[in-house]
């Protein structure tokens, strides 16, 4: 399977290895280690906010809203960073978001757990800056923080395969699915070194994202870098307007030589 970036490094494949990774481990970090809350499926902790409101625990209510609140402000403060840093040159704005997701998680690994709210908090608004900064794989929509989506992409693309044998379609169910085992890994590496290393386990997302952090300075965004876009659409208007001169010229030069030719005819 290649691992080519079509245009930029981000969106591509080996980004989405560790990007997957980090997203799998932080989801099994903060429920198993940090009180049942989900770094990233916030749509388990609005059922767990629900049906402990309908139960009156206020306590866990908090819980669990907390957490859904960051992740809003997280894909708030990550949509605020594109618009700000896209004229960056000596980094790329999603370059930013990863090294500020990464110092935000090695922050966590020094709370102790009498600090849960806080910790799941903090991963949570980290976790949606990654998953709002980061919505393509070669072309392709993906999330590398939860699962749905993939599954329900992989799924289509297998039915696309199985009935038309297109290669696209067979290229594009076996990243998703290698997607979701990449994530399926970084959640047991979750599972596992919460066991091993506690709250610290976190910081082994760090070293994913450093990964992608460097990964990221091999190719420039050119395609989302303004400065550059609108010196091709100049480029592309300036050949527009030649084009259309040479044409009026040729024409002009047709019909002289046609008025010129017409008296000799007669």
């Amino acid at each position: 399977m290649k691992t080519s970036h079509h245009g930029q490094m981000s969106e591509s494949f080996l980004t989405a290895v560790f990007l997957s990774l980090s997203g799998g481990l932080q989801d099994a970090y903060t429920y198993l280690f940090r009180g049942k809350v989900f770094a990233n499926a916030q749509t388990g902790n609005i059922v767990l906010l629900s049906a402990n409101l309908m139960d009156g625990n206020w306590e866990r209510v908090l819980h669990y809203l907390v957490p859904l609140c960051a992740f809003a402000l997280g894909v708030l403060t990550a949509e605020k960073m594109r618009e700000r840093f896209r004229e960056m040159r000596t980094l790329h704005w999603r370059q930013l978001v990863v090294l500020g997701e990464g110092l935000l998680l090695f922050l966590v690994g020094f709370l102790p757990q009498e600090q849960n709210l806080l910790a799941n908090a903090i991963v949570s608004f980290a976790c949606a800056m990654q998953v709002q900064a980061f919505r393509k794989v070669n072309g392709y929509a993906f999330a590398s923080t939860m699962c749905i989506g993939d599954l329900r992409s992989g799924v289509e693309a297998l039915c696309i395969w199985r009935k038309t044998h297109e290669p696209q379609a067979r290229d594009r169910m076996v990243r998703y699915f290698g997607i979701i085992l990449l994530f399926a890994i970084g959640a047991g590496i979750g599972s596992r070194s919460a066991a091993l290393l506690g709250g610290r386990a976190i910081w082994i997302c760090c070293g994913f994202l450093l990964v992608s952090f460097a990964l990221m300075f091999i190719r420039e965004d050119l395609e989302e870098n303004p400065v550059i876009e609108k010196d091709l659409t100049e480029i592309r208007q300036e050949t527009r307007e030649i084009n259309h001169a040479l044409k009026q010229e040729l024409q002009e030069e047709h019909r002289e030589l046609k008025e010129s030719t017409e008296p000799r005819k007669k």
